[in-house]
């Protein structure tokens, strides 16, 4: 299978949207928000890096990127998500190829660190760890986890874009 992952284009984003819907369909722990999320992020501007994995002219897979702020004044952290494959190409290596080019995008950028909320037993793999005295409110500390890319890990409270409460 031959996957392209490349920045997205104008056209693209009725499929990103679908492609996003799709993907947490039958997700558990989701408001199925998602969707709404990555247009907000888009509307606001704040949309860092939005990356789609394409197999013979379809987009089968989205990841987005936007800045978060950390209470104790650190800068160049990134949230990532939300990462969406649509569900007849899920367990084919596509979110990974996703996510590795994200991390590079945010090498890229210079960035200091990423974070995002999701399954530890998945996200480990590419260095994603939780981390004392790095949190986000509300959610259970072990689905909220770090990568650091330079420096060293902040610590405080993070907050995501206000996009991330976009409900449609």
């Amino acid at each position: 299978m031959c996957i392209n992952i490349r920045q997205e284009r104008s056209g693209d984003i009725e499929s990103i949207c679908e492609v996003t819907v799709a993907a947490f369909l039958s997700a558990p722990h989701t408001a199925h928000t998602e969707q709404f999320i990555v247009k907000a992020l888009r509307d606001s501007g704040v949309l860092s890096a939005s990356l789609v994995a394409e197999h013979s002219g379809r987009i089968v897979g989205h990841v987005a990127l936007s800045p978060v702020t950390i209470s104790d004044g650190s800068v160049g952290w990134y949230g990532l998500g939300p990462i969406s494959v649509v569900p007849d190409e899920q367990g084919k290596g596509i979110g990974s190829l996703l996510m590795n080019a994200a991390l590079a995008e945010l090498k890229e950028l210079g960035a200091n660190g990423c974070v995002l909320l999701g399954d530890p037993n998945y996200y480990h793999r590419f260095g994603f760890e939780q981390v004392a005295g790095l949190v986000l409110p509300d959610v259970p500390p072990e689905y909220f986890q770090a990568l650091l890319l330079q420096g060293a890990y902040p610590k405080g409270t993070v907050t995501y874009h206000e996009s991330f409460s976009a409900q449609g």
